[in-house]
């Protein structure tokens, strides 16, 4: 049976983005959706303060975490929304590295945001994802 997830990638839409600009779902699939996945360590303490690298690799250790414990993968994932506490642009694409990293091939639309603040002390980096699994996967 084939996967839920379709990525689409737009030709008349710049191919510099390295995401699709769309993804769509078929059904049956279950839909998954994440909290946004914190640099926290088993503890609660955020690691690496002050490297958005090192907090983006912890966030996206724990994001997939969390898909495993409900049942989806990375390459499930449809959309991600990823969040980096700073006003430079280089510390966003420094994160966003790491992210796109970690999905390897599968490119899902995503949406990069620098935010003044985050919820945890000295928090850089968190990503939110939608993942969808075909039903009774």
């Amino acid at each position: 049976m084939p996967e839920p997830v379709a990525l689409l990638h737009v030709p008349a839409l710049s191919d510099v983005a390295e995401y699709a600009y769309a993804a769509t779902v078929d059904p049956p699939a279950r839909l998954i959706f994440t909290a946004g996945a914190c640099p926290l360590d088993a503890e609660g303490r955020t690691v690496a303060p002050g490297d958005h690298a090192a907090q983006a690799r912890q966030v996206m250790t724990n994001l997939e975490t969390a898909l495993e414990a409900s049942g989806a993968r990375l390459t499930d994932v449809v959309k991600t929304t990823v969040y980096v506490a700073s006003s430079r642009q280089a510390d966003l694409v420094t994160a966003w590295e790491v992210v796109r990293d970690f999905f390897g091939d599968h490119d899902p639309p995503s949406t990069l945001l620098g935010v003044a603040v985050l919820g945890y002390t000295d928090q850089l980096v968190e990503v939110e994802a939608v993942a969808a699994v075909r039903t009774g996967a």
